[in-house]
């Protein structure tokens, strides 16, 4: 059943893409949505033999590399992180793929957007169920041409080829450290399986090895590459740039992108690959630290945001990071807790938001919206679950929506691990719920509340979705509601051991999800008090007394500009890479390639023979005289050679 889950939006893929004309439009759709829909279904068998029956397996499909005494197999490992992804990707990917038919029922192109999307999947899984480093690369780098695919979808509008371009270029340069990783565990370990790589990890704790003429901490020095990897797959600090301008692909995408499939691919990774982060500890403190400022760093700049869709994607960017400081101290369980909450609500924010889009015309910017809640109710009702989910609403002791049992538990561990960058951790995600609850709110009073900002004309066309879009709508909306109370004792409760087993391995003295049960009671009540502030703060703001946002612009413009322009990164980066590239190119094209390769080669012997072959053409001028003449010299030449060869 492991094979059909993983393989199943292959064929789908396949099919709608090679015989897309034939099938129609409709045969697509139905071919692909059924497809994954039975991937899904066995996603949940699966997860229901590893979580309840205690059974774990390996599925070697074929041997993929066979080289003296290095041999890869293609094989599925399936436990309960493999699974617990299984469950996550294939059921949302379904659920977005029969959004879609809606949402997308009026583009020219449907059998090629299905197949990609399939396509996207099918990668996405076979990462999750890699059974060593080199299939996980396979996948790693299967998403990141598949999303390519996707974000310029709307090949005709160039900033979608643009952005399709940066993603791509900007995962590279990632992934480039995560190669140099799995390189750096070859030599280290002589294997890139994981079974064969975490059973000697303990004996190696201390190896070292010379990197860049500098000896170096050899595990570090491999973590930290493959986190490199896993900062450009999941948009951390540095390496986010590419995320934000995803958005110009058809909304279905940016729910499976930034939702539970590509951006979480790091988290995954820095989990799957915990038996090595545990004795790493320096690196286990860079992916905190980044992952900190990750998560405050996108909250600001979401803060500032107009278009709907980048607001939203912003707090994936956020959110990202409380997953990755999570992971770097040591709470794997909880990362991976806020992971599967995060892909429900944040799926529901962005297909609601595509809901939005729909109603008003493909118009994304909020300040050209308002008073739709009467018009799109079922939208606006789903919109503030997911909002809430995002803000973590909920009381502690007692419950509430799923991000609340997921982010605090996150923000519970980095206090309880009592460390620097712990304490780091702990105050920026604390300030980054104050400021996501903010953002969050701005979001729903502009978009659904107060007057109509739309003109008359777009304002009579607003009309809900129909229930092909709605419906997944639902669905989300109950993960997005009970996923945190089901998945707690399981994820990051007293049943954690019994439910990750071997496939999370965290060493006694880093337990931080123990220790994070036992923080005081200020800890726990904290970040509900500072979603509440935001929410309170966002109502005033912009329901109250909407003057005062252009108040507070003007009162601090540097630091709005400052946001607003997203930090300036990529404007930094402009600098810094873009056109150094550009110019450099410029001058190797005209000065290299033009005057001196081509000038000199082909160009200069073209031109050589041409200036030749006209001398010589002149020389031809149908005269007799001048032939006879020629033929006097010629004679003379002759003559003269000859006498002075036998004078000498």
């Amino acid at each position: 059943m492991d094979v059909i889950a993983v393989f199943a939006p292959l064929l789908g893929a396949a099919i709608a893409g090679l015989f897309g004309s034939r099938i129609g439009d409709r045969g697509a759709q139905l071919l692909t949505c059924g497809l994954m829909l039975l991937s899904g279904f066995f996603s949940i068998l699966i997860f229901k033999t590893v979580v309840v029956d205690g059974e774990t397996w390996t599925t070697e499909i074929f041997t993929w590399i066979d080289s003296g005494t290095f041999e890869v197999s293609w094989a599925l490992r399936i436990d309960t992180l493999s699974a617990v992804m299984l469950l996550v990707v294939s059921n949302i990917s379904a659920l977005i793929h029969i959004y879609s038919i809606g949402y997308m029922s009026h583009d020219k192109s449907i059998p090629r957007f299905f197949s990609y999307l399939s396509l996207f999947t099918f990668f996405m899984l076979m990462l999750v169920t890699a059974d060593n480093f080199l299939q996980m690369f396979f996948g790693w780098e299967g998403v990141g041409l598949a999303s390519y695919l996707l974000i310029g979808f709307w090949y005709e509008r160039p900033s979608a080829c643009a952005a399709a371009i940066k993603a791509f270029l900007v995962n590279r340069v990632g992934d480039i450290g995560f190669a140099l990783g799995i390189m750096a565990c070859f030599v280290l370990f002589g294997a890139v399986s994981f079974d064969d790589v975490f059973a000697v990890v303990p004996q190696l704790e201390e190896a070292r090895f010379v990197f860049l003429g500098v000896e170096w901490h050899a595990l570090t020095v491999t973590c930290v590459l493959l986190f490199i990897g896993a900062m450009g797959k999941s948009a951390q600090l540095g390496l986010h740039t590419w995320l934000p301008d995803a958005m110009e692909g058809p909304t279905p995408v940016s729910a499976l992108i930034h939702a539970a499939t590509m951006v979480t691919a790091g988290v995954f990774m820095v989990c799957r690959l915990s038996p090595m982060f545990e004795y790493a500890p320096v690196a286990l403190q860079l992916v905190t630290y980044v992952g900190a400022a990750t998560a405050f760093f996108a909250a600001t700049v979401g803060l500032t945001q107009f278009d709907i869709k980048r607001v939203i994607a912003y707090s994936t960017c956020s959110q990202l990071g409380y997953m990755f400081f999570a992971a770097g101290v040591s709470a794997y369980g909880a990362a991976m807790f806020h992971l599967m909450t995060h892909a429900f609500f944040k799926a529901l924010l962005f297909l609601g938001a595509g809901s939005v889009i729909h109603a008003m015309s493909d118009e994304q910017d909020m300040r050209k919206m308002g008073g739709l809640a009467k018009m799109i109710p079922y939208t606006c009702v789903m919109m503030w679950i997911g909002s809430l989910a995002l803000a973590g609403i909920g009381i502690p002791g007692l419950g509430g929506l799923a991000g609340h049992h997921s982010k605090d538990i996150i923000l519970e561990a980095a206090y309880a691990d009592h460390s620097l960058h712990g304490n780091v951790a702990f105050w920026l995600g604390i300030v980054a719920a104050f400021m996501t609850a903010f953002y969050s709110w701005r979001l729903l009073i502009m978009t659904f509340h107060g007057a109509p900002r739309a003109g008359q004309e777009v304002m009579s066309q607003v009309h809900e979705s129909p229930w092909v879009m709605l419906g997944p709508l639902v669905v989300l909306s109950l993960g997005a509601l009970f996923a945190g109370l089901l998945g707690h004792a399981a994820f990051v409760g007293d049943g954690r051991e019994a439910f990750w087993g071997e496939s999370i391995r965290v060493l006694a003295a880093n337990d931080t999800l123990e220790a994070a049960h036992h923080v005081p009671l200020w800890v726990k009540w904290l970040p509900l008090i500072m979603a509440a502030s935001g929410i309170g703060l966002a109502y005033v703001m912009y329901r109250l007394r909407p003057d005062l946002p252009g108040v507070a612009v003007r009162i601090f413009r540097p630091l709005h500009t400052f946001f607003f322009n997203k930090w300036f990164f990529d404007e930094l980066y402009d600098r810094l890479f873009v056109r150094p590239a550009v110019y450099l190119g410029y001058g190797f094209w005209k000065a290299g390639d033009g005057a001196v390769i081509d000038g000199v080669g082909p160009d200069g012997v073209a031109a050589a023979a041409r200036n030749l072959a006209k001398r010589f053409s002149a020389l031809q001028s149908g005269y007799v005289y001048h032939y006879a003449f020629a033929m006097l010299i010629g004679v003379v030449v002759l003559a003269s050679w000859y006498i002075f060869t036998r004078a000498g």
